[in-house]
């Protein structure tokens, strides 16, 4: 199936939701699929085999310039989330610890600068991280709170002067072991509020240690983070963050790009295991010719098709400002909910090949459970529709 307006569509994408992009997106998603090829299928495995992120392919990230594609001004206007979704679609497809790096930085980090920033701040910033030039990370997450951080926010900010002294500890903060910024929320000491800063990667006071032995995203440099009297000047206080609602606008908009990883991890599990099925051989003829296999594989393709609807669909109304919490919060939990389901399928039909990384489904089978837990879990992410649908809050205080 393919779109004679530009880049073919993905096997797994079956409805053909691709279409959909315009003439000049689907250049845009041409691009990076073909770097995706030429770059990243060629040391994805090898790297996360590793746990060593290929540092020389920020460079190469760079050139595609995609990075400024979420925000006005950087670059001309914003870009159609349909056409980030695809982008970050197309990176999952290829590998999902690659795709994770950039929404780090490009979602998370430079997201909290566009929404929480000052003018002079966007400024001062923005344009250097979208060129690459500087990494972004985004420290939220601590070692005693995830799900309940909003009310149980340990780190702590103290005004001293023109300067805040921060002191506490994160956790799973992806790229921090080389960012050159990382977004640090902490809990104002003054008035209670949670607030943003910017800590530039030498300053005196913040450490970061990578976190080992991983079984997904082993590619991502999580690292812990400790905060200790770590002196920030009030200019790089975000200016406009003064509560967990401004916190929480960040991930509104970055838990619909989990949705599309979480989508593009499943499509590359789909097809790979797809060509592993007409080429392996059982019984005297290819496994795709089993009634099982087909089931397994079909199975796989309706929770594709369904997720990649509910992702063009979040994208359009998050365009048209009509996207809530709860939309957000259900694409992200069904999609990673199937995406479970689909890379296990995936692997079965590859059968003993699938627990080794040469048959190609295996690290999309491991990655899908850090994908499955981030942003949100299933169980919180189904807490946040179920109070929008009934008026009732099940969340225990």
């Amino acid at each position: 199936m393919s779109d004679q307006r530009g880049a073919d569509l993905l096997t797994g994408d079956f409805f053909g939701y691709g279409s959909l992009l315009t003439d000049d997106e689907q250049k845009v998603v041409g691009r990076v699929r073909e770097f995706c090829r030429t770059e990243i299928a060629p040391i994805a495995q090898d790297a996360w085999s590793r746990a060593e992120f290929p540092r020389d392919i920020v460079s190469k990230f760079a050139e595609l310039d995609i990075a400024a594609l979420p925000y006005d001004g950087l670059d001309g206007p914003a870009a159609r989330r349909l056409l980030i979704g695809f982008v970050s679609l197309e990176l999952a497809h290829a590998d999902a610890s690659l795709n994770s790096f950039f929404g780090i930085h490009n979602g998370l980090a430079m997201g909290s600068i566009d929404l929480c920033g000052s003018d002079e701040q966007r400024e001062r910033w923005l344009p250097a991280m979208a060129r690459m030039e500087q990494i972004g990370a985004f420290g939220l997450t601590e070692p005693h709170g995830g799900s309940d951080v909003a009310q149980g926010l340990e780190t702590t900010a103290r005004r001293e002067g023109d300067s805040w002294v921060l002191n506490g500890e994160k956790r799973w903060i992806g790229n921090a072991t080389f960012a050159d910024l990382v977004v640090i929320w902490a809990r104002d000491e003054g008035d209670g509020a949670v607030k943003g800063f910017v800590v530039h990667k030498d300053n005196p006071g913040m450490t970061t240690t990578k976190i080992e032995n991983k079984i997904a995203l082993r590619t991502v440099q999580n690292a812990d983070i400790v905060l200790t009297d770590c002196r920030v000047p009030e200019e790089d206080r975000l200016q406009r963050a003064n509560s967990f609602k401004d916190t929480n606008g960040v991930l509104r908009r970055t838990r619909g790009g989990v949705a599309w990883g979480a989508t593009g991890t499943m499509i590359g599990a789909y097809e790979a295991a797809l060509a592993y099925s007409k080429e392996r051989e059982q019984f005297g003829r290819p496994i795709a010719g089993f009634q099982l296999v087909q089931d397994s594989l079909v199975r796989m393709l309706g929770n594709i098709t369904a997720s990649l609807g509910m992702c063009v669909r979040l994208a359009e109304m998050q365009d048209a400002g009509e996207a809530r919490d709860e939309h957000a919060a259900l694409a992200k939990e069904y999609t990673t909910t199937a995406m479970r389901e689909s890379v296990a399928l995936a692997r079965q039909v590859v059968g003993g090949n699938g627990v080794v990384l040469d048959y190609g489904v295996a690290k999309f089978f491991a990655d899908a459970e850090a994908l499955y837990s981030f942003e949100g879990t299933r169980e919180i992410n189904t807490l946040v529709v179920g109070r929008a649908i009934t008026g009732h809050s099940a969340f225990v205080r």
